[in-house]
């Protein structure tokens, strides 16, 4: 799967998850390094027109970059902090970007998250809510 990576900062955990992506046999796409609105914004397009499956995306707090990525029609950003968050967001929002904070985040809980993410799929009986944020009402 082709997996798009932003970082507004090279840390020890964004260096730990790109070789976990990797380990799992994904292709990561690397978004063009800057802000975490640059950044945020660039993985949410590499997701929402296709070129990328899903992505990965990390600033300081998770919160700014989660803010850019959702500004792009199509990509679903979600900020989580553990494997059931990052479950749900997949089951129950169909989230296509997997956002994570570095202040608070370790590798270890990066590692659940990840399994999470790939593990869990779309709950169908939630198409109409999926459908109603693509149409960009609520």
């Amino acid at each position: 799967m082709k997996v798009a990576f932003g970082t507004d900062e090279r840390t020890p955990l964004t260096d730990a998850v790109r070789a976990d992506l990797e380990a799992r046999g994904h292709e990561v796409t690397a978004a063009a390094d800057g802000e975490w609105a640059e950044v945020g914004a660039r993985v949410g397009e590499l997701v929402a027109s296709g070129d990328c499956a899903t992505g990965v995306l990390f600033c300081w707090t998770g919160t700014g970059a989660s803010i850019a990525a959702n500004k792009v029609r199509g990509a679903r950003a979600a900020l989580c902090t553990d494997a059931a968050t990052a479950a749900g967001a997949r089951r129950w929002n169909d989230a296509n970007v997997l956002v994570m904070g570095l202040r608070l985040t370790s590798p270890d809980v990066a590692h659940e998250m990840l399994d999470a993410w790939f593990a869990t799929e779309s709950d169908p009986s939630e198409a109409v809510n999926i459908d109603r944020l693509e149409r960009g009402t609520s």
